[in-house]
């Protein structure tokens, strides 16, 4: 849907501009639990998008049956590839090491599990979405939707992610909130406390403090604490929390009817007024204007 709409916007013949292909290790189709058989195109080749769905099964013996498959992995993602896990699908890109060091997520049914296999990846299972070093993970299907969207945007603008999201995900009932994608890369540094500093305004976005006083609950002066910030996200600590709150106010305009005070208000700003312009200036439309393009219209 991505590409047709990316066509039509350019003016092109509806072909779509991404090269779909369904692989397996070998090459050869694939026999499902049900019996179902599943054509393949191809066997483990470049990509610039690879996507690894859930499974079924024991992965020890998946993993032994197929070992080229994280050989792969480590090669495509050296070369600039994207990849993204679906629930157990994660357990690949940990099993390659790609996710060591890195804050990861899965299906909840395999925390422990996945706690126990890989260690030196940085499970974290409050969230349902994760992104860092161009690995992406999603905790089930509801939250996968929402990582494709976000690499459509990233690869194809956002009015075609709003466009497609508008038209198959408008009705989608989700339990979280999916605005946190999109900071993974921020945490890809080596101050700690910079970190614990980052995770605890993902916590706490919403409240009301002074930047003085998270400085010193992290044990440093204001002065230090803005420039170790900056030096290891790229970011000033006010901008990174503004992004939180308006990436967050997008999800809500987009899956809610929620009132813009009212989202105001759960962001962390008191001031309707002054939240609209804030959201303007990061996302160059007005609160109503990006919703209105999540909203079913005749003819769309």
């Amino acid at each position: 849907m991505a590409g047709l709409r990316r066509s039509k916007q350019q003016g092109l013949e509806l072909n779509s501009i991404f090269q779909t292909r369904i692989v397996s290790p070998d090459g050869v189709s694939v026999t499902s639990f049900s019996e179902a058989v599943i054509a393949v195109d191809c066997g483990l080749e470049p990509a610039d998008v690879i996507i690894l769905p859930a499974f079924w099964g024991d992965f020890d013996e998946l993993r032994q049956r197929h070992p080229q498959i994280t050989d792969w992995l480590r090669e495509q993602h050296a070369g600039g590839a994207v990849i993204c896990g679906e629930a157990t699908g994660v357990f690949w890109m940990a099993e390659a090491g790609l996710l060591d060091g890195k804050e990861a997520t899965t299906y909840w049914r395999f925390f422990r599990e996945f706690a126990e296999r890989f260690p030196k990846v940085l499970l974290n299972q409050e969230k349902h979405l994760s992104d860092a070093d161009n690995l992406y993970c999603a905790g089930g299907v509801t939250s996968a939707c929402d990582m494709y969207i976000y690499l459509i945007e990233r690869f194809c603008g956002a009015s075609i992610a709003q466009g497609v999201s508008r038209d198959i995900l408008y009705e989608t009932q989700r339990s979280y909130s999916p605005g946190r994608i999109g900071f993974g890369g921020q945490k890809l540094h080596q101050d700690v406390a910079i970190l614990q500093v980052q995770h605890w305004l993902e916590e706490h976005f919403a409240e009301k403090f002074r930047i003085e006083d998270v400085a010193r609950q992290h044990g440093m002066s204001i002065r230090n604490f803005m420039r170790r910030f900056q030096a290891a996200t790229g970011d000033k600590p006010l901008h990174y929390l503004q992004r939180l709150r308006i990436e967050t106010a997008k999800s809500l305009l987009s899956s809610t009817r929620k009132s813009i005070k009212t989202i105001s208000y759960e962001v962390g700003y008191d001031d309707a007024s002054f939240f609209a312009r804030l959201f303007r200036q990061h996302a160059e439309l007005s609160p109503n204007q990006y919703r209105r393009q999540f909203q079913h219209k005749d003819g769309a």
